[in-house]
């Protein structure tokens, strides 16, 4: 403090009062401490940022560089200043009333808590940031998280602060806030049901960004691009955007498609309405027909053996069909389409594959045709349907049958004309 000796001289010399010359010299150290405050905390900064960091870079390790970014720094360097003014401000302001000393140490500490949770709350961002990296938890709701700490950092931070600035136990004011705790609650309804839902939705493993996800009751079906505190977005197929908040999800039901996802196959369950009258016995010249087909020949060949032998041992005549055994176009039908599925590559083969009847209508035999595809894309599962299908329709006249459809009005105007002509 000699330069206030010299300045003090040199104001007496001028002739000012004592008076005058004891506030100058406060407010002079004042600017003093404030410009050494900012000068540390910019050299601090610039060593921090032009040393410690490209050290930090130049580890092999990962984490350590998004832990102590530019940000991190930076914050750390922003608790020189409220450090400085601290220790320096009652050595400062020596002859100002108590009022004002505690007022100014009052706002240094609150000025050292604010750098203190801007420090915290970029850490807590940069924790977020790495965990974020790692593949077991990249799609988990780790934002939600994040800003619940935040809110519950910067309540704890408001609390201290109006602790400092009354002068009381921050511990009293809590006791003094549970008075109006449900008003709180009431405010802050959305928040609180928000994290306790978020807690759920993460401890449960209910739901992660990437999640192909179904709310009917909320117009929601496509895929999960964000959760938050308050607010899960999900990116339907036609590309538009529905927010919904946590507490729903957990409070109704919703469908998840991720274990299709990661079932390596995507169900196909689809049937086609056969004509019944068309259903007969194969004859000798259907059967030679379609051992042709090369699905079908060890089929056909294995089948009529164990026709023939259970006739053979039953007294049966092969060409008799009533208390017979014999083949029909239907149950060939169904076998060549069992084995077609089984030889598509893009047909998943370790899970369900068949082709059944369902029960009879008045529109027909419904034969479904249930397996699942080796892709679980959308689009290359719908091309592996319409092919199998195309393929379906396209061959079913070879097998003597027909497919049900109601009639059109050109099949009436046919019958119109052949009554006519009659």
């Amino acid at each position: 403090m000699e330069i206030l000796t010299h300045i003090d001289r040199w104001l007496e010399m001028l002739g000012m009062s004592a008076v005058w010359v004891d506030r100058i010299d406060q407010y002079v150290g004042l600017v003093l401490v404030l410009l050494l405050a900012f000068v540390a905390r910019f050299v601090c900064t610039k060593v921090l940022l032009m040393v410690v960091a490209p050290l930090i870079r130049k580890t092999k390790a990962t984490w350590d560089d998004i832990i102590f970014c530019d940000d991190v720094l930076m914050r750390f360097s922003n608790l020189l200043p409220p450090l400085i003014l601290t220790n320096l401000v009652q050595e400062v302001l020596t002859k100002v009333s108590d009022g004002w000393l505690t007022l100014a140490k009052h706002l240094c500490d609150i000025y050292a808590l604010i750098a203190l949770l801007q420090l915290t709350n970029a850490l807590m961002k940069a924790i977020y940031a790495v965990y974020s990296e790692k593949e077991h938890l990249r799609n988990r709701p780790l934002k939600g998280l994040l800003q619940t700490g935040q809110v519950i950092l910067w309540f704890v931070g408001v609390i201290l602060v109006i602790a400092i600035l009354f002068d009381k136990q921050p511990l009293s004011l809590l006791a003094g806030l549970s008075a109006s705790a449900a008003i709180l609650m009431l405010v802050f309804k959305d928040s609180i049901m928000g994290v306790v839902s978020g807690v759920q939705l993460s401890a449960n493993d209910m739901l992660k960004v990437g999640d192909w996800i179904s709310v009917p009751k909320c117009g929601a079906d496509g895929t999960v691009v964000e959760v938050t505190l308050n607010t899960v977005k999900v990116q339907n197929w036609d590309k538009t955007i529905v927010t919904i908040p946590p507490y729903l999800l957990v409070s109704d039901s919703f469908q998840n498609w991720r274990g299709m996802s990661e079932s390596g196959g995507r169900r196909i369950k689809r049937s086609i309405n056969i004509d019944m009258t068309s259903v007969r016995f194969c004859t000798p010249e259907m059967l030679e027909k379609y051992r042709k087909i090369q699905l079908l020949k060890d089929y056909i060949e294995e089948t009529e053996r164990v026709i023939s032998k259970y006739n053979d041992e039953n007294g049966i005549d092969n060409s008799i069909l009533v208390n017979g055994r014999r083949q029909t176009n239907l149950g060939v039908f169904r076998a060549y389409l069992t084995a077609y599925l089984r030889n598509m590559p893009r047909v998943n083969q370790d899970m369900t594959l068949m082709v059944r009847q369902l029960q009879p209508t008045d529109r027909g035999i419904p034969m479904e045709l249930y397996f699942f595809s080796a892709d679980t894309r959308w689009v290359p599962t719908e091309d592996l349907q319409g092919d199998v299908f195309d393929h379906l329709l396209a061959i079913i006249s070879e097998f003597d049958l027909r497919v049900f459809q109601s009639p059109s009005g050109a099949d009436l105007q046919g019958v119109e004309k052949v009554v006519y002509n009659d």
